[in-house]
């Protein structure tokens, strides 16, 4: 879990902690075993080895469901993005919870190579945490869940009708937190 602070309307670090979200998504689901390893290849991000879905389908979900909240992780409006492992009985079993906060008040501009180094070390640190999470059962599945400050309307931008207004209470639970990056 790491938590970011991003100055309110800079598209660029918006940019890229979308593209760090989809990255550490992707690493989450192939270091949980869901698909089998030839599901995912080998590639570089911000100079370390990480893995990257081949499966079109795979792919185009993660890239689609973080892209969709690039508009609002730029308004400010989105303050926890989870990947969430469900049990045969849509029971969560685990989450990776990566919360986000937009300091609206942040002076200057957030330099660009102090992002990318903090988090550059959430990836160096996403295989040590294998250890601490829990073995998933065969017939699990998973999603990627974002919890708004406030929900968009749908009526007022097409952004919001990728996202489904879902129960909140399975957000509310108190977890048993590990942290990997803080």
């Amino acid at each position: 879990m790491r938590i970011i602070q991003i100055e309110n309307g800079a598209g660029e670090t918006a940019r890229i902690l979308v593209e760090f979200l989809e990255v550490a998504i992707t690493s989450i689901v192939f270091l949980k075993g869901i698909y089998p390893p030839g599901a995912f290849e080998r590639r570089k991000y911000m100079n370390l080895v990480v893995h990257s879905a081949r499966h079109p389908e795979l792919r185009d979900y993660i890239h689609s469901a973080v892209s969709g909240l690039h508009p609002f992780i730029q308004k400010g409006l989105v303050e926890r993005v989870a990947v969430i492992f469900f049990n045969s009985d849509s029971i969560p079993v685990e989450r990776f919870m990566f919360k986000l906060t937009v300091n609206q008040s942040y002076g200057s501009r957030v330099e660009e190579a102090d992002l990318e180094f903090s988090l550059r070390s959430f990836f160096i640190k996403l295989p040590f945490s294998e250890s601490l999470t829990r073995v998933l059962p065969q017939d699990c599945r998973w999603e990627i869940t974002a919890y708004f400050q406030s929900l968009p309307q749908a009526s007022t931008s097409k952004d919001a009708e990728l996202w489904i207004p879902t129960d909140t209470q399975q957000g509310q639970q108190p977890p048993l937190i590990t942290p990997i990056k803080s």
